[in-house]
């Protein structure tokens, strides 16, 4: 038979031995991290450890620069894909530099 179908019926014939007890299979276990929640002046200090201005710093997260400025102010907090932008940045200055979306001139 085919390399395709033969590859198929091992994994399913090694998962019917996992289940029946006669083979364990490997299992690994994954955790990720929390999202961090950022207070204002994490946000400013990150801001400008990147030398962006709010609207630089707001198109380099794919959000608007009244969005900045709320989290800036403590009137809002980055939730999601930003919290994580925003501690990968913390983690590593040259973020924005190995990643060039916003170009400052």
């Amino acid at each position: 038979m085919s390399e395709v179908f033969d590859s198929i019926m091992k994994g399913l014939n090694e998962a019917l031995d996992d289940a029946k007890g006669k083979k364990r299979l490997t299992r690994r276990i994954v955790s990720v991290a929390p999202v961090k929640v950022y207070d204002a002046e994490e946000i400013k200090r990150i801001r400008r450890s990147t030398g962006f201005s709010q609207k630089a710093f707001a198109q380099y997260l794919g959000v608007s620069c009244k969005t900045v400025e709320a989290w800036e102010s403590g009137v809002n907090h980055p939730a999601g894909s930003a919290s994580r932008i925003l501690e990968m940045m913390s983690q590593d200055g040259e973020l924005t530099k190995k990643y060039p979306f916003v170009k400052v001139e």
